[in-house]
């Protein structure tokens, strides 16, 4: 399949089976993902208390666990929802916010990598690197590292992991550790507001609620979310209205938009 048979494939599917989207994410963020998560034709719910999230992910056809915001009962809440659903089978999508930051991130998403099996881990190219052991370069929870060049390592990283590898930024790259692949849609603006890279995460999450192969889901959510990035960047004045835009864009989108739009290819 083609990137974009694999996106709208993908994208046709949430929509079809209506999933629901287990989050136990971080606070800044939890209203757009929400609204993301809704535009993409899935349902969210964020329980994030670990008196309840082990019961909540039975529901879910996909759980996303996001640190940003973190703290050592979130993690605690993170681990005992992700062991109920690998026992039950629902993939879990991991974004690593700030991993190389600092110990407490660093340290928690190595452990989270080490007792959870992942099906898609996604993040920028420093928080990536820092979980591989490559020593990313990040700031707060931005990255000061690129991909460029260091695909080998990640895909390495991923045959090593078991986890689909999805690298975020000016360039997107995804592999498994025998697939790889390259997505250059987006648009600056996408850095200029708050949650788009969790965006990225839940967009992935909606997908491989819908599709069985990660590769597929972490490929096409990422296309999806970086051409909707793109009409919204060319609707909007500016990163204040472009959030609006954003989710009209995800809302609106469709094979033909996606067709027409993607700028994906297999490695």
């Amino acid at each position: 399949m083609k990137p974009a048979e694999i996106t709208c494939h993908g994208l046709t599917a949430a929509r079809n089976t209506k999933p629901m989207i287990h989050h136990i994410t971080n606070t800044v963020v939890m209203n757009l993902t929400a609204n993301v998560t809704l535009c993409l034709g899935a349902a969210p719910v964020m329980a994030p208390s670990v008196e309840e999230s082990p019961e909540m992910v039975r529901f879910a056809r996909a759980l996303l666990l996001n640190i940003g915001t973190l703290d050592p009962d979130l993690i605690e809440s993170m681990l005992a929802a992700g062991r109920v659903a690998n026992k039950l089978g629902i993939p879990v999508i991991f974004d690593p916010v700030g991993a190389g930051a600092t110990g407490l991130r660093t340290n928690s998403a190595r452990m989270i990598a080490r007792e959870l099996e992942l099906a898609i881990i996604r993040g920028n190219a420093g928080e990536i690197l820092a979980l591989s052991g490559a020593d990313g370069k990040v700031r707060g929870v931005d990255s000061m590292d690129s991909i460029e060049g260091r695909i080998d390592l990640v895909s390495s990283f991923a045959a090593r992991s078991g986890s689909v590898i999805a690298v975020t930024g000016a360039l997107d790259i995804v592999t498994d550790g025998n697939r790889t692949a390259r997505i250059e849609n987006g648009h600056p603006l996408m850095g200029r507001v708050t949650g788009t890279g969790c965006s990225a995460s839940t967009s992935v999450a909606c997908f491989a609620a819908a599709v069985e192969d990660p590769f597929h889901a972490a490929l096409g959510g990422l296309a999806a979310l970086g051409i909707a990035g793109e009409s919204a960047a060319e609707a909007c004045a500016g990163p204040g209205t472009f959030v609006p835009c954003f989710l009209d864009a995800l809302f609106a989108l469709d094979s033909e938009v996606i067709e027409s739009r993607i700028r994906a290819e297999m490695l």
